[in-house]
């Protein structure tokens, strides 16, 4: 059988899923209203008390939407930060936590770490398997904006080459993220530092002009400046990079004897077998650390998958909480018209059909909780992302998926099964006393 599922495509996996999911309820509604027709009494219930009936179905609206996009935003940012980390297929630093390592380069977070020297980055880029090694220099800022130096060929790379504007041809020249509060043409002064912690005329003496704009990547680099990285060194009363007699050279390759250090150095390879042996070649002990982000991600999003599953269970615990006050609020509901359950029962109404009448009245307040649920779900998820998106400068999109899907049929079906609580009791209470209240 196992097998058997296997071989089936997702989609079908997550229809099946669902259909088994809802089958309770779907067998417990079939078995209840079994030749009957309960629709005008529910109905005619429904108008009489629209009021608390109202509250009842926002209240299960609300439970069910704030599960689902809770659920929807976790998947949402796991998927953005992947994409974060797709144009960093391996990086290499000196040896210390991945995960800062993975911060500082991948998503900008301020960090200090130790340096690479020059043999090292000769070695690195000299590999036959390498075609890009970037090396990375942080510590200034514009505002909120990261300055970041680097070389020409990863900001192609990164962009995937679609720059508007023009690629930076000397020291002074930069280009702006898609996100950066500055125009092509217009000048900067970079401040030394990130946050309050900035010093803002650390390099009063350079000038620099925006030549190009990144195309969006929907990373925090979209909010970063890059310029050449000679320019970084040379703010900061460093060697540039090159030999005296280089002149004005830009980018690789660089003299190792004036090289100053960087902290991150990006490497990519065209075959991806390439870059196992790239990260096997460059672990070294107390020398250097290579390491693939997506990995790194990976051990992540299995802390953040346990943590999902316990997310998951709180909510449907709290749905099923919810449900059961629900319920119990139906119970009571039901008493305000218990002489009208009374008369259809003294009338001489099956007790089934009065069953089917409760049943139905409660069915149709979660099924409307629930639908109204799942598109308060989607909207919680939407404005969830862009707030994520506006702090992180990560693109989280979270529509519903079939998880959402899952966790909502799972509910209805419980929800459903324990409705039946509410009409046995009505059922129970004696006829005779409910007619003369």
């Amino acid at each position: 059988m196992l097998t058997l599922w296997d071989t089936l495509p997702a989609l079908a996996q997550d229809s099946l899923a669902t259909a088994l999911l809802l089958l309770p309820a779907l067998l417990v509604g079939g078995i209840v209203l079994r030749g009957f027709a309960p629709w005008p009494l529910v109905r005619a219930i429904l108008s009489r008390f629209r009021g608390a009936s109202t509250l009842f179905v926002l209240l299960i609206a609300i439970s069910v939407g704030m599960g689902i996009g809770l659920l929807a935003q976790e998947r949402g940012l796991r998927h953005g930060t992947a994409q974060a980390a797709d144009k960093f297929d391996l990086i290499v630093s000196a040896p210390g936590s991945e995960m800062t390592v993975m911060m500082a380069a991948v998503f900008l977070q301020p960090s200090d770490m130790p340096l690479l020297d020059g043999a090292t980055y000769t070695e690195i880029a000299g590999n036959e398997n390498v075609s890009i090694a970037a090396p990375l220099a942080f510590g200034d800022s514009y505002g909120t904006s990261s300055v970041v130096g680097t070389t020409a060929d990863f900001a192609r790379y990164l962009a995937d080459d679609r720059i508007e504007g023009r690629m930076w041809a000397a020291h002074d020249e930069a280009l702006a993220g898609a996100l950066v509060p500055l125009d092509i043409g217009e000048d900067f002064e970079p401040a030394h530092g990130h946050g309050d912690a900035a010093e803002e005329d650390a390099h009063g003496d350079a000038h620099l002009t925006i030549v190009g704009r990144l195309a969006p990547t929907g990373t925090p680099w979209d909010r970063a400046i890059l310029l050449p990285i000679e320019s970084v060194w040379e703010v900061h009363g460093l060697a540039n990079g090159h030999a005296p007699e280089a002149g004005d050279q830009l980018g690789p390759p660089f003299d190792a004897d004036y090289f100053p250090g960087t902290p991150v150095i990006v490497v990519r390879s065209e075959a991806l077998w390439a870059n196992y042996a790239l990260r096997s070649a460059f672990t070294r002990d107390r020398e250097t650390m290579a390491f693939f982000p997506g990995a790194v991600l990976a051990q992540l999003y299995r802390v953040l998958g346990d943590v999902r599953q316990i997310m998951s269970l709180m909510a449907l615990v709290t749905q099923i909480l919810v449900a059961a006050a629900v319920l119990l609020g139906l119970f009571i509901l039901s008493r305000l018209f218990h002489r009208q359950i009374a008369l259809l029962r003294a009338l001489g109404a099956p007790a089934r059909f009065v069953f089917a009448v409760v049943w139905s009245f409660g069915a149709v307040l979660l099924l409307a909780g629930s639908l109204l649920g799942l598109g308060l779900g989607f909207a919680a998820a939407t404005v969830l992302s862009r707030v994520v998106t506006a702090r992180t400068d990560i693109l989280v999109n979270a529509p519903l998926g079939w998880s959402e899907i899952h966790f909502l049929a799972g509910f209805v079906s419980v929800t459903l099964l324990l409705s039946l609580v509410p009409a046995v009791l009505v059922l129970r209470q004696p006829i005779v006393p409910s007619l003369r209240v």
